[in-house]
């Protein structure tokens, strides 16, 4: 183990006697946390087993299996349960992993995977790509393209990461940490779980669907708020659309736990209304910023370190510039490289996103690609959509747009005069089918005239005009999402 991880392990124990994890009627303390993690190591070394997939819901297990690969030297390749199973397949071929742990283990047996040990699925994988030295977890990005990439990171910028966080969250004293993001995603995993470790804090875990996350779009609030007042926490992370849900309930008199002390938001943008909504009822939110090729978090508003409409201040492990372009350069915090890519070289990584320093605290333009990531902080490249839609016979042109929205909106042109609204319901309901929640048409309009070079939505080759599109029907946009109901 490298000397990072021995010290992270040592330092658990002196919390022996603390809770560490509950989830319903069963915990563990940091003592019974070691010793179940001693347990899980000896059998992953029985199986052999070298690429660690994980397809669990958020529980216990999650966290003692993530762990015990840390420890043991496995590399561990979590598996998002709202990737579509074309994605799933995808991350367990890419990654060669062979050996797996999961809740539906029949669902799996399709790709070859056979039960080995007790609970540990395994088989040989076509392919063993090479992965860049010291990788111990193999985290996905959710689908930029049509294939979601493997962000390769090692053990010592992991828990980097998470000792900043848990550094920048000292003054609120956090005891209690309610983990509401899927473990699968590396911000829930290294802030909700290393983070609160580091500090000695308890974290409550419960299966996504109790916590009101269904999917990576579906929510249910009185779910949601049910297990608020239940666990009573003082630290949660959420993504700008649950942060609506909270806000929106408490200016509707629904009860809030008033034990929260540290609410993290990020994953995607917040608009300065809601957080100024959200300052007006006191709650503690603290705005942030990071991407997995950083290993999650980079900045941070924090306590007495906080400016509304910026994403704060980089943690104490990274340094940030900005490239001649405005775009945003992190060095401390960088990925290997990834998966079948040539391992990284430089110091300095490129973000793809443009911002300016409004004093030591950083701004956000936006991103220099079309990708846009919704309000549930799944990122999506429009153009992969779209490039699907036009396949349909019935679909001409369109445009996707889901930037910080709960649901992404198409604009349809369609392909003859004649062409019904049925038809263009039809194929746009067989795309669906193929995409990954997250990334599927939940709204569509009809558009009154084809994209063009004349009416400015188009270029004269053809491509479309984003941002006057985005102005053009944005009004229309607004009244399709107005009868949404958080």
């Amino acid at each position: 183990m490298s000397p990072v991880l021995e010290q992270f392990f040592d330092a658990l124990q002196q919390y022996s006697g603390r809770p560490a994890l509950v989830e319903a009627n069963t915990s563990l303390d940091y003592a019974g946390l070691l010793a179940q993690i001693g347990a899980r190591v000896q059998r992953l070394h029985q199986a052999g087993a070298r690429r660690l997939g994980l397809a669990l819901d958020n529980g216990i297990d999650w966290v003692l299996w993530d762990l015990a690969a840390l420890r043991a030297g496995v590399v561990c390749v979590p598996l998002p349960g709202f990737f579509s199973p074309d994605q799933q397949q995808h991350v367990l071929d890419s990654a060669g992993v062979d050996s797996l742990i999961a809740t539906e283990p029949a669902l799996y047996k399709q790709w070859g995977f056979n039960e080995s040990l007790p609970g540990i699925f395994q088989r040989l994988p076509a392919r063993v790509p090479d992965l860049p030295e010291g990788t111990l977890k193999i985290t996905y990005t959710s689908g930029t393209t049509g294939q979601p990439k493997g962000v390769c990171l090692d053990a010592d910028i992991q828990l980097r990461v998470a000792r900043s966080l848990w550094q920048a969250s000292l003054p609120c004293r956090v005891e209690k940490h309610l983990c509401v993001l899927p473990l699968a995603t590396l911000l829930e995993n290294i802030a909700g779980v290393y983070a609160p470790l580091m500090a000695g804090a308890c974290i409550e875990l419960a299966p996504m669907a109790q916590i009101g996350l269904r999917g990576a779009s579906q929510f249910d609030l009185p779910s949601f708020l049910g297990s608020l007042n239940r666990v009573q926490p003082n630290s949660l992370i959420l993504l700008p659309q649950l942060l609506l849900a909270l806000v929106t309930a408490a200016e509707r008199g629904l009860p809030l736990p008033q034990s929260l002390r540290f609410i993290a938001v990020g994953g995607g943008r917040v608009a300065p209304q809601l957080l100024a909504r959200a300052e007006a009822l006191g709650l503690p939110v603290y705005e942030g910023y990071g991407l997995s090729e950083c290993a999650s978090v980079v900045c941070l508003n924090a306590p007495g370190k906080r400016q509304p409409g910026s994403v704060g201040q980089p943690l104490q492990h990274v340094a940030v510039q900005l490239a001649a372009d405005g775009e945003v350069l992190v060095k401390g915090a960088r990925m290997l490289g990834y998966v079948g890519e040539p391992a990284l070289t430089g110091e300095w990584l490129a973000t793809g996103d443009l911002g300016h320093f409004e004093g030591d605290f950083l701004v956000l333009h936006g991103r220099k690609k079309h990708q846009f990531i919704t309000a549930f902080g799944r990122n999506v490249n429009p153009e992969w959509v779209e490039s699907e839609l036009v396949q349909q016979l019935p679909i001409a042109q369109t445009w996707l747009h889901g930037e910080a929205l709960p649901a992404n909106v198409a604009v349809v042109v369609a392909r003859f005069a004649a062409t019904t609204d049925a038809e263009i319901a039809g194929a746009i309901v067989e795309v669906n089918q193929r995409l990954p929640d997250y990334a599927r048409v939940h709204h569509w309009l009809r558009a009154a005239e084809p994209f063009s070079a004349a009416n400015g939505l188009a270029t004269a080759n053809g491509r479309l005009r984003r941002a006057a599109l985005a102005e053009h029907y944005q009004s229309a946009i607004e009244q399709c999402l107005a009868a949404e109901v958080v």
